[in-house]
């Protein structure tokens, strides 16, 4: 099938061509005819699948040459967790559209919203935001939803990951009832499947994984390591000259905190970027990163989508994956546009049913690079740590009750002397 084929306008289809887009991917083959035909979309695809043609081009075929006025009101929104998606998906609807009279913006928190809220007081057609500074200017009066016709939620498991989940449902309470909407996420959660039913009326599935001939590109290595030692064979192979640039994969946010201070100790200096770190933070390891000021830097697979770093030399698995698409997804994103590239991966005993999966998938066995000064010498499972017995805290003695004299208890809530009597020994008032 060729671009032609998915029935998309001349003026798109230009904009296509001049891009060099000639065979749609799997998920633009499997997603654009449903979301020109108007139905709601449930897709899973992670980033660099080709996603954000797959509902930018037929929303802009959707929305077409009517503007609307001088002003137009908002018709499509799309939802993304962070910046660096938000400026992406805002380029490609501006490339894929540059033949079409619609209007654009983005907005995103961490800047001025002065230069955002003027353009969005010229009228825009689509806007792509980040849900904070989104529900920000819909508080202050600057953005109306009553007409939006198409509401993409991008990212839904990111989302989920870093807390936006009550921005985002704050954002579906704005919309119209009756509008067309796609919800995309590379994983299915519970959270996000619940999301799902809520928001999507009649949705059509569609699910694509990343090709497995990515591994064919790379140049792999796999080192059997203990999990202890995963940190100093990590520092050792990163003074290896050959390793210009390392984006090293940790299954958590924890534990990509834990390798950086840990490479910080070895006197070499990363960065790092996840759910919990703040845009601003995250923008400014990604630079760095992108500048040469450092050549490592760490993450975690949600916060590492999306992300486009040229000439990437090296992606370590620190933490094997789980899923065999994920690692097929990371080490993609080294011997991009030609470039030799390599991928290296510990494994600890652990995780061998996870390296059993990728090289299934992948159709073939990891080298193993055995002369190393780190070799695993544990040969069995890691036993699970009981949770401590809750102490429970001891009764606090009860105290005796207060009697009167004469051997009555004291009223509740009295002291001896007070109530109903006086005491012996209180003085009695003057008359």
């Amino acid at each position: 099938m060729q671009f032609v084929d998915l029935k998309l306008s001349p003026p798109i289809q230009k904009a296509l061509a001049e891009m060099g887009y000639q065979t749609p991917s799997a998920i633009q083959e499997k997603a654009i005819p449903p979301v020109l035909a108007g139905r709601d979309l449930f897709g899973c695809a992670q980033t660099g699948t080709g996603k954000t043609c797959a509902f930018a081009a037929p929303i802009l075929q959707r929305l077409g040459t009517d503007r609307g006025g001088k002003r137009p009101p908002i018709r499509a929104l799309v939802l993304t967790p962070t910046r660096e998606l938000a400026l992406q998906i805002y380029e490609n609807f501006v490339q894929y559209g540059k033949y079409l009279p619609l209007r654009c913006a983005v907005i995103f928190g961490g800047v001025s919203q002065n230069p955002q809220v003027e353009k969005l007081q010229r009228g825009v057609d689509i806007l792509v935001a980040t849900p904070g500074r989104l529900n920000d200017l819909i508080g202050q009066g600057y953005i109306s939803l009553k007409k939006v016709e198409i509401f993409v939620l991008d990212e839904g498991d990111r989302m989920l990951d870093m807390g936006f989940i009550h921005d985002v449902r704050r954002v579906v309470a704005q919309l119209p009832q009756e509008r067309q909407t796609l919800l995309f996420s590379a994983t299915l959660p519970p959270e996000i499947e619940k999301l799902a039913r809520t928001i999507l009326k009649n949705p059509l599935k569609v699910s694509v994984t990343p090709s497995a001939t990515t591994a064919e590109k790379v140049s792999q290595s796999l080192y059997y390591v203990d999990k202890p030692n995963k940190k100093r064979l990590l520092a050792d192979l990163l003074q290896q000259p050959e390793i210009e640039s390392a984006l090293v994969f940790t299954r958590t946010k924890h534990g990509a905190d834990r390798v950086v201070k840990e490479l910080g100790r070895a006197g070499i200096e990363a960065k790092a970027i996840h759910g919990n770190k703040s845009q601003g933070a995250r923008q400014t390891a990604l630079k760095a990163f992108k500048d040469r000021s450092i050549r490592v830097l760490v993450a975690t697979d949600i916060a590492a989508r999306g992300i486009d770093i040229d000439e990437l030399s090296h992606v370590i698995n620190y933490d094997l994956p789980n899923e065999p698409e994920t690692y097929v997804h990371r080490i993609g994103r080294t011997g991009r546009a030609g470039l030799s590239g390599t991928a290296i991966s510990f494994c600890m005993f652990d995780e061998i049913p996870y390296l059993k999966d990728i090289q299934k998938l992948i159709k073939q066995e990891i080298p193993v690079v055995k002369n190393h000064p780190y070799p695993m010498e544990i040969l069995e499972p890691t036993p699970k740590q009981p949770r401590p017995p809750r102490r429970e805290r001891p009764a606090p003695p009860r105290q005796p009750a207060s009697r009167q004299p004469g051997g009555r208890p004291a009223a509740k809530g009295k002291s001896p002397g007070q109530g109903g009597q006086r005491g012996q020994n209180q003085p009695r008032k003057k008359k």
